[in-house]
């Protein structure tokens, strides 16, 4: 075994231990203590709970996404994790951004030609089911996530999840970039 082997099955098994641990804690939490990325983390979960799609799908995704009506929009750094609650804007490609703009809180500059894969990850978080769409960049941690919302009793919306569903379905076959 070579060192760039043995790294890799290290931080593998660290993860691993991790997930073990806290099988529905914070992701990004358990990439930072093993070292690892958010993407290594995902390729890490029990089968079906991450399915990705290349990033170059962005604006395809981007057009199903804001059929789903209000959503939760987060943008997850060491710093801080925001959080932003509405309707994706419609957006547009020019100088090397997406810009996102219309009747929304949620509005900017996306760099997706940053985009390298989109994860659809379905898994138990805090002892409650959560679905969400994550855009990676090439380090392989999350540019920013999309999130099925939750009515009043903390239940996800049914037909939020059924998009979110039928959405990982119509990507899925598409092949995993590693």
């Amino acid at each position: 075994m070579n060192v760039i082997t043995e790294t890799k099955s290290d931080v593998s098994s660290l993860i691993d231990e991790a997930l073990r641990e806290r099988p529905d804690g914070i992701l990004e939490m358990v990439a930072h203590k093993c070292g690892a990325s958010l993407w290594q983390v995902f390729q890490r979960l029990p089968e079906g709970q991450a399915v990705a799609t290349p990033g170059d799908r962005f604006e395809e995704l981007w057009a199903d996404l804001r059929t789903w009506g209000s959503v939760l929009f987060i943008v997850h750094t060491d710093d801080i994790v925001l959080e932003c609650e509405g309707a994706l804007p419609s957006g547009t490609s020019g100088h090397g951004y997406f810009n996102i703009h219309g009747d929304s809180p949620i509005g900017g500059h996306i760099k997706a030609s940053n985009c390298t894969r989109i994860a659809f990850v379905d898994r138990p978080f805090h002892g409650r089911r959560s679905c969400s769409v994550q855009f990676l960049n090439a380090t392989g941690n999350a540019m920013f996530k999309i999130f099925v919302r939750r009515d009043e009793s903390r239940e996800l919306l049914s037909d939020q999840v059924k998009l979110f569903e039928i959405m990982r379905e119509k990507f899925r076959s598409m092949p995993i970039l590693e």
